[in-house]
This record gives structure tokens, C-alpha cells and sequence, in this order.
């Protein structure tokens, strides 16, 4: 190489950021918590690929499976920490809170939150303020406006079950909202807790006793794992049900309102990749929804006799046939 090329390399290699020779050198771990595989964050893990983040190249993903039984996750969370990974995706609250207690230092992030300030995971949802941050489904309010329209649809409704998982304190406002809902508009709620999968069997014998018109589920990652079995009872016992994800209806569930959980996924894969640049999870702040959709399944309804009104079906995003 002649002198004057060997200069302009050395001068074109000092004028290179460091950060950015660092950050196309290093290779992350990320930690994800989740109940089983199949219920992970695959869509913000895809975003991330787009993004430039290659497992095996320069991304290692830790993954972490509570089966469920939430008593798991304060240890899982621990072992995450003890492997120094620079940030953990939680998919429900009960992981985030477990992750956030075992450190108060690496980034947490969570996709799907339901209510991350009244169950204590941040301070604002504009200023997190700690090691939390991420993307919110606002359940307390999608679910009261999800309960309204199931009754809107079904008018003869007037007693309803509530499937809800008791273990998961973020839970607590979405129940207030419902209860609130359901007393505006005369209808009687019946709860059926459970708190982690072996409850489920009790729940539905509950459920079938108490012999309401409808079941209203209020999803979270526990519901999510067990959403197969959830449908499969209803449609046994001829029930007309509705909850806040669109996978509900797509299983065979009635309806649902609410956010595009997948949509949230891409977009907290922006989060990971921000904290990944170092930004701070205190100061990025929880985003909402502004998106909401209203699935239908006519097929459901025609099996189960019940006729969805004209009203309701004309608002519907998606109806499935």
C-alpha cells in the first residue's frame, strides 16, 4: 500500500464514531421470561432481525419458561440477571415484578403491560421512573368497553361469568372497570379465579353451576395458555363469551375488543433496540394503543344460537365466517 493510502485509512479510521465500531462489535444478550415457548414475543423478535439483530451473530436470546405457575418467576428472573443480560422482555406482569425486584439496574421491558402503574411497575406512564418500561394494552378501560359491547351484541345477557387470573395483580383495576361496566348496565358478574393451570378444572365446574348466559374473559399470559382449553369448555357448555384479544374469536371464542397485540410486539422491539443504543428505560415513557379492533366469529354465534346484533356486527372489524 502506498504511503498517502495508508494515511487516508488511518484518518478515515479515526474519524469513525467509537460508539458505532463498538456497536457493529458487540453482541447482546437478551433475557425473555415468558409461560412456554409457543406464548414468547416472536413478532418483537422478528422486528428485532429487521432491525439488524441476528441471534447467533450478534444476539444471544436467554429463554426462560415459568410453565404457568407463577411461583417460578421471582427464580427465573434471578438466574436472567446472573447471566448479565442487557435487557429482559417480560410477558406478563407477575415476570415484570419478579425481574423488577431481582434488579433494579437491567432494562425490563414488556410489551403487553395492563395497568404498569397501579400494579406498581412504574411511576407515571409518561416518566416510568425506574428499570420498566414498554407498551400498555390500557385493559381497565378496553375491558369495560369490551364488557359493554359483549352486552351490546347479547342484550339478553344478565349474569356473567368472569374467567380471571386472581395471581396477577395488574388485574385488580381491569376487575373494578368490568364490575363497574356491568353494574351500569344491570348485568349481575359471578367470579371464577384461578391462579395457576391446575385451578382451571374447578373454574368451569364454578362456571357451569352458577349456569350464566355468558363468560367474560380477562386475558393475560395465563389466560393466553390456556386460551384452547377456555374455548373448547364454552362451546361444550353452549356459552357466549368475549375477552380483549382477537386470537379469542379466532379460536372460536364470540368476540373480542381491544389492542393489536402483535402490533405492540414490533413496536417494543424498538424499545429493546433504543436501550440496546443506551437509553434509559426510566425515561422512556409507556405508550398506549391507539388502535383498537372488534372481531366477531358468525360461526360461533350461528353454532350457538345466538343471534349478535345488527348494531354490534355493523361495527365490527373483522367478522369471521
Amino acid at each position: 500500500m502506498r504511503r498517502r493510502e495508508l494515511i487516508a485509512c488511518v484518518f478515515i479510521a479515526a474519524t469513525v464514531p467509537a460508539r458505532a465500531v463498538s456497536a457493529q462489535a458487540r453482541t447482546f444478550r437478551l433475557g425473555i421470561l415468558a409461560n412456554r415457548r409457543n406464548l414468547g414475543p416472536d413478532e418483537l423478535l422478528s422486528t428485532l432481525r429487521d432491525l439488524g439483530y441476528v441471534e447467533g451473530q450478534n444476539l444471544i436470546v436467554e429463554w426462560r419458561f415459568s410453565e404457568g405457575v407463577g411461583e417460578r418467576w421471582p427464580a427465573l428472573a434471578r438466574e436472567l440477571v446472573a447471566l448479565k443480560v442487557d435487557a429482559i422482555v417480560v410477558s406478563t406482569t407477575p415476570a415484570a415484578l419478579a425481574a423488577k425486584q431481582a434488579t433494579s439496574t437491567i432494562p425490563i421491558i414488556i410489551p403487553t403491560a395492563i395497568d404498569p402503574v397501579g400494579a406498581g411497575l412504574a411511576e407515571s406512564l409518561a416518566r416510568p421512573g425506574g428499570n420498566v418500561t414498554g407498551f400498555t394494552m390500557m385493559s381497565p378501560e378496553i375491558s369495560g368497553k369490551a364488557f359493554s359491547l359483549f352486552k351490546e351484541a347479547v342484550p339478553t345477557l344478565h349474569r356473567v361469568a368472569v374467567l380471571w387470573n386472581a395471581a396477577n395483580p395488574a388485574l385488580t383495576g381491569v376487575w373494578q372497570s368490568v364490575d363497574a361496566t356491568a353494574g351500569s348496565l344491570s348485568v349481575t358478574l359471578v367470579s371464577a379465579p384461578v391462579r395457576e393451570p391446575k385451578d382451571f378444572s374447578a373454574a368451569f365446574a364454578a362456571i357451569a353451576a352458577q349456569r350464566p348466559q355468558g363468560v367474560f374473559v380477562l386475558e393475560d399470559a395465563l389466560m393466553a395458555q390456556h386460551m384452547d382449553e377456555n374455548v373448547d369448555f364454552l362451546l361444550r357448555e353452549r356459552l357466549a363469551s368475549a375477552s380483549t384479544v382477537k386470537e379469542f374469536p379466532s379460536v372460536g371464542g364470540l368476540m373480542s375488543y381491544g389492542a393489536n397485540i402483535v402490533a405492540l410486539q414490533r413496536k417494543a422491539a424498538s424499545y429493546v433496540d433504543r436501550i440496546f443504543k443506551g437509553e434509559s428505560a426510566a425515561t422512556l415513557p409507556f405508550q398506549e394503543p391507539t388502535a383498537f379492533e372488534l372481531v366477531i366469529n358468525l360461526k360461533t354465534a350461528k353454532d350457538l344460537g345466538v343471534i349478535v346484533a345488527p348494531a354490534v356486527l355493523a361495527k365490527a372489524d373483522e367478522v369471521i365466517e
